[in-house]
């Protein structure tokens, strides 16, 4: 029996995928837990449509990650610290200062538990951090630690 799956399912599929099981499989446990649809014309119909729906919202998301990426590698990010005589810095920089630094300077919010830094930073200079937006998609953002 060919069943349309509504949700993942462990050690079978994902979610929106047409797969061939058994038919007591499909009648005891999948249908009547709504963890898929039997696969009918209406229902490949439906599963059509909100393929193309998704593919529409991805290119969507694809678009604007472009744009955020673009954005930030225009400039690096400026993060004023306390500094001592020697040039290091009070304390490190964290990726909450990076995620502010983002919000003020490009306009973008953007979750610091998103943000990575790679090395410690504890004194001025300039750096990359790693921003993970999901999906796959991550872009490496320059930032510059000035002392204030």
């Amino acid at each position: 029996m060919e069943v349309i799956l509504i949700q993942d399912v462990d050690n079978l599929g994902a979610k929106n995928e047409l797969v061939k099981v058994k038919n007591g499989y499909a009648r005891n446990y999948l249908l009547p837990r709504q963890l898929a649809v039997e696969s009918s014309p209406g229902n490949r119909k439906q599963l059509d449509e909100r393929m193309k729906q998704v593919k529409k919202k991805e290119d969507k998301m694809l678009a604007e990650f472009n744009n955020v990426v673009a954005k930030l590698k225009e400039a690096p990010l400026k993060i004023g610290a306390k500094t001592g005589t020697s040039g290091k810095i009070f304390g490190s920089v964290t990726s909450l200062q990076i995620s502010r630094a983002i919000r003020e300077q490009k306009g973008y919010e953007i979750d610091r538990k998103k943000i990575s830094i790679p090395e410690d930073v504890k004194e001025v200079g300039t750096y990359k951090a790693l921003i993970e937006f999901g999906a796959g998609q991550s872009t490496e953002v320059e930032f510059e630690v000035i002392g204030e």
